[in-house]
């Protein structure tokens, strides 16, 4: 009999399982992937650590998270520095007076102000509605045409005008020329990749891969007292309300036989036209050195497409749309009726996680749940 059985070997779960197993209880961990760490999974290709599942940075305010994820991973000090690629034309993102420059070429922060509160003047918007007037009132109209219409509409397969304005509340807008995409005291990249990182977090815990527990689940609630489940929540109860809405995001990845493709981590294509929403070359998240320190000779690239989620594909963004919310709360009042089971992380909450909440997030419930428990 374990005490407690954890659903999903990802960021959520792991922490929880550490948390557990410090706080002297018997764990069991099992995961439907024959991998662990979920969709910060990296794997090594020529020396490169390969993010499986799309570019996942660290990054954070919360010290001690910073510095519990520091028990498990030394972090490099990698910053977030994305490049915006608009047919050909290169710009800064974030959105700063390297980016305004190149848009209008104006010189002075004075007179980028200038600029979007102008076009912000001639769109009408005083009360942004949806994404697209949230844009325009932050960075103007000429910006959000080429920069955030197109990329936002393949990564969300809908117009902008029917997005949500609070999806584009964070984007970060400076009058400076910071470079780091992210407002966080804190970031990097896991020395040697997030997989032996969450393999640290699970040392002297018991890991059973490929186990689909939605597939027998009298039987694997039968071996513990209380499960934490990682899935998605709709899954869980047989869909019964209905399928939970997502975007899924499909991977291109080749090796390449050279030493760099595009100079930096991360370059999106803001474009309508291009295909795919962004490139990341994977070496440029550890400055292009193996262990050793030495510069590696190939490359490994992932091309990103957006699209719509259907059964079997991989849940990757909730659509936090009124339709979704309102399903989601019917879904968490039958969560709430399950006296043994906690619904945590992405997709047991359908909330979109940042690294840092996600493991703020297990804390908390682990705290909660292990101090009652006793």
């Amino acid at each position: 009999m374990y005490d407690y059985l954890i659903v999903g070997a990802g960021l959520f779960g792991a922490v929880f399982a550490r948390e557990a197993a410090g706080a002297g209880k018997k764990v069991l961990v099992i995961d439907r992937r024959s991998r662990i760490a979920g969709n910060v999974y990296t794997e090594e290709v020529e020396g490169i650590h390969v993010h499986r599942y799309g570019s996942h940075i660290f990054h954070t305010n919360n010290k001690e998270v910073w510095d519990y994820v520091g028990r498990f991973a030394e972090f490099n000090r990698f910053t977030n520095s994305p490049v915006a690629n608009y047919r050909g034309e290169l710009y800064s993102l974030p959105f700063n007076m390297y980016t305004f420059n190149r848009m209008w070429g104006v010189i002075t922060p004075e007179e980028a102000a200038a600029k979007i509160d102008e076009q912000r003047k001639e769109a009408g918007i005083t009360e942004p509605k949806n994404l697209e007037e949230q844009a325009i009132s932050l960075v103007g109209t000429d910006i959000y045409e080429k920069l955030v219409k197109g990329y936002t509409e393949k990564q969300w397969g809908r117009p902008c005008r029917e997005l949500p304005a609070f999806i584009i509340r964070r984007l970060p807008v400076r009058f400076t020329f910071d470079n780091n995409y992210f407002n966080a005291l804190y970031q990097g990249i896991p020395v040697g990749g997030y997989t032996r990182m969450v393999e640290r977090m699970l040392e002297g815990i018991e890991v059973r891969l490929e186990q689909d527990y939605l597939e027998d689940k009298a039987s694997w609630d039968a071996l513990a007292r209380r499960v934490v489940y990682t899935g998605p929540i709709d899954a869980y109860f047989d869909y019964r309300l209905g399928y939970l809405q997502y975007r899924s995001v499909r991977f291109e990845t080749e090796l390449l036989d050279q030493a760099n493709y595009q100079g930096n981590a991360v370059v999106n294509y803001t474009d309508r036209e291009t295909p795919w929403t962004r490139i990341i070359e994977h070496k440029w998240f550890e400055f292009g050195k193996d262990a050793e320190g030495r510069d590696l000779p190939k490359t490994v690239i992932s091309r990103e497409y957006s699209s719509e989620w259907k059964p079997g594909d991989e849940p990757y963004y909730p659509v936090n749309d009124e339709k979704n919310g309102a399903l989601y709360l019917q879904y968490k009042e039958l969560a709430d009726r399950e006296d043994k089971v906690i619904f945590g992380g992405r997709l047991g909450e359908y909330k979109y996680y940042d690294m840092d909440k996600t493991i703020e997030a297990a804390l908390e419930v682990s705290r909660k749940e292990l101090g009652e428990k006793g």
